[in-house]
């Protein structure tokens, strides 16, 4: 039988907790179950196993920096947006790290299609880069781009990977800058007959 009061949405937030206290790589069950004081098999009626609480875990955390994100490019374009989407997600990876790893872990593609939050994400974020007159298959190739240089700079600067010589906020706003200066000059895909 199911504790009172225990359900998967108080689980999903108390994992995205411990993933922030104790890095994602540490949310499990038993971490869980130790936290609401019930043994870990109590934990089964509300999610599959630890797989699934860390796919639900990361759907919630994507939902949270979609929604900061498009509080932040609402009424934005081109550059602006740019720069609130990129401002939005480095302080997000860096106040909530556990979470933000959750985020990069792979999501079976059944779900992708239920999501909505991941939807929302793909909404936005084409939206953003439509600005830029890009169509398919450039789009895919811009999206890619704008995640790798994100994910690659938070994952260096909350490791400490940049040396003190330079400002880090300062190295950030210049590859915004060179972000926004690649998209205005996208190599556009060309198409040809045969």
């Amino acid at each position: 039988m199911a504790r009172a009061g225990l359900t998967a949405d108080r689980l999903v937030a108390a994992a995205a907790d411990l993933a922030d206290e104790a890095g994602f790589e540490n949310v499990s069950l038993s971490a869980l179950a130790r936290r609401f004081g019930v043994k870990d098999a109590s934990l089964y009626s509300h999610v599959r196993g630890l797989s699934d609480l860390r796919t639900r875990l990361a759907l919630h955390a994507g939902g949270e920096l979609i929604d900061r994100i498009a509080a932040a490019v609402a009424g934005r374009a081109g550059k602006d947006a740019l720069a609130a989407f990129a401002g939005t997600y480095r302080a997000y990876a860096l106040e909530h790290p556990g979470r933000y790893a959750a985020t990069q872990i792979r999501i079976d593609q059944d779900l992708i299609a239920d999501s909505p939050a991941l939807r929302r994400t793909a909404e936005i974020t084409y939206g953003m880069l439509r600005a830029y007159g890009l169509d398919e298959p450039d789009l895919t190739d811009a999206v890619r781009l704008l995640r790798s240089t994100f994910h690659g700079y938070c994952a260096l600067e909350s490791a400490g990977g940049f040396g003190a010589d330079r400002d880090v906020r300062a190295s950030w706003d210049k590859a915004v800058e060179a972000l926004h200066l690649a998209l205005t000059h996208w190599p556009r895909e060309t198409h040809t007959d045969d």
